[in-house]
């Protein structure tokens, strides 16, 4: 059971790559009055961030975080039936109950939206990435040490993150400049910098495997357009050795290949499926280096794709919200979807890359949300789903511990929400 911790975090590391973590705001429950976390560092120096407002603005903010309702909060509509063009059952989920959260952590060190947030392979830390190009690695748990607080300035916009899985100890960053940073924590400094090729500077997700010192980059080139997704162009999928920190091959994607926005690997380091903007779902075969296989799976762009529990299914979100569990043993068989639209608008996609996340077994599914409320959706059992507690903001980024009931929720309000769920 967690614990409600106020731990004092204070500066290490080279100058100008770690800083002090404080901001860091802790509730029992939503209703609960919150309080602000102490610091202290060897120069005393402070960060601005929730510490630093006087009471009455530190009341204010805390109880617009904690704030149970808001106008974009639409939550007294009733649940909705539709089917899909292949007669597949689509629920529109609307009136979800709340969900009983046993603990929520409220982690305010960032000073723009939330651009990614990912729990680690062991789930004792988080790193966080906010639009103004800085990565926050912190803890929410007392019994968890606090030597991997960092702050990392990486000049640009972050678009991805991703941790690697065996040893704890690397987080990889995609910039939108073409820049792949490895960040050594227990160093704490950046080990590694790559750049794409010119071409291709946004990196919009990067993947470990699970098992060989690989990683995966999918940078795109910049296209035309007022979207984000106009603004992707062509692919480019880089598999890169993480022992001599060099590009190993480039997966075949065809010529000028729609922007791959989304990566995943099978449990074993085998597959790698990876999903685009003309609505391909792509396989690979890693050991060989060629796509295996292929399907249309959306009429829109995809956003986001993930490996079902026991990998005889993937599920894939799409821009208009539209969720799909497809067979991976009867290709083109839908065995579960939701369509998702009502919390998705298509104004905001320049803040919002949107995705999902399972749980450690596979039957929680949570999505992020233009509403201040991200609907998690039980993909086994009877209940429908729940609504997350309310953000100030939407819900730009999502992530569940690998082993808890706990998630990770990021806003464009600035806060990371840490909720362990009963």
């Amino acid at each position: 059971m967690l614990q409600k911790n106020n731990p004092t975090y204070s500066e290490s590391g080279a100058a100008g790559e770690c800083a002090t973590q404080s901001n860091y705001l802790s509730s029992r429950v939503i209703s609960e009055s919150s309080t602000s976390r102490s610091t202290s560092s060897r120069d005393d120096k402070k960060e601005p961030g929730f510490q630093d407002l006087d009471s009455a603005e530190r009341a204010k903010r805390s109880e617009n975080l904690t704030q149970s309702g808001s106008e974009n909060d639409s939550s007294c509509l009733h649940e909705l039936h539709t089917r899909d063009e292949n007669g597949a059952e689509m629920q529109r989920q609307e009136d979800f109950p709340e969900v009983k959260a046993e603990f929520q952590e409220t982690f305010l060190g960032h000073t723009s939206p939330i651009s990614r947030c990912r729990f680690s392979a062991s789930g004792d830390n988080i790193a966080s990435a906010s639009v103004d190009g800085t990565v926050r690695i912190w803890t929410y748990d007392s019994s968890s040490p606090t030597t991997r607080n960092a702050t990392i300035y990486c000049g640009s916009e972050i678009m991805s993150l991703d941790w690697e899985c065996k040893s704890d100890r690397l987080l990889l960053i995609g910039t939108a400049d073409g820049g792949i940073k490895a960040w050594n924590v227990d160093a704490k400094r950046v080990v590694c910098d790559l750049s794409t090729t010119a071409s291709f500077p946004s990196v919009l997700d990067l993947k470990c495997s699970p098992v060989e010192p690989i990683f995966v980059s999918a940078a795109a080139s910049r296209g035309h357009g007022s979207s984000n997704l106009d603004r992707m162009g062509f692919a480019s999928l880089t598999v890169w050795n993480m022992k001599t920190w060099k590009a190993m091959s480039v997966l075949p994607l065809g010529e000028d290949p729609p922007a791959i926005t989304s990566l995943c690997f099978n449990h074993n380091g085998k597959i790698l499926a990876a999903s685009a903007t003309d609505g391909m779902i792509h396989m690979f075969d890693m050991a060989a280096g060629l796509q295996i296989t292929g399907w249309p799976a959306h009429d829109t762009a995809i956003s986001s794709v993930l490996f079902g529990p026991d990998e005889t299914s993937i599920f894939s979100l799409g821009s208009d919200g539209k969720i799909f569990e497809w067979s991976l043993q009867n290709h083109g068989q839908i065995l579960w979807s939701r369509d998702n639209s009502r919390f998705f608008n298509q104004e905001s996609t320049k803040i919002c890359r949107h995705e999902t996340a399972l749980d450690a077994h596979g039957r929680r599914l949570i999505v992020t949300s233009d509403s201040v409320r991200s609907p998690i959706y039980q993909v086994q059992g009877h209940m429908s789903g729940f609504r997350t507690l309310p953000h100030t903001a939407a819900v730009t980024t999502v992530d569940w511990h690998p082993t808890l009931p706990i998630y990770l929720t990021g806003s464009a309000d600035h806060s990371v929400r840490v909720t362990s769920i009963l």
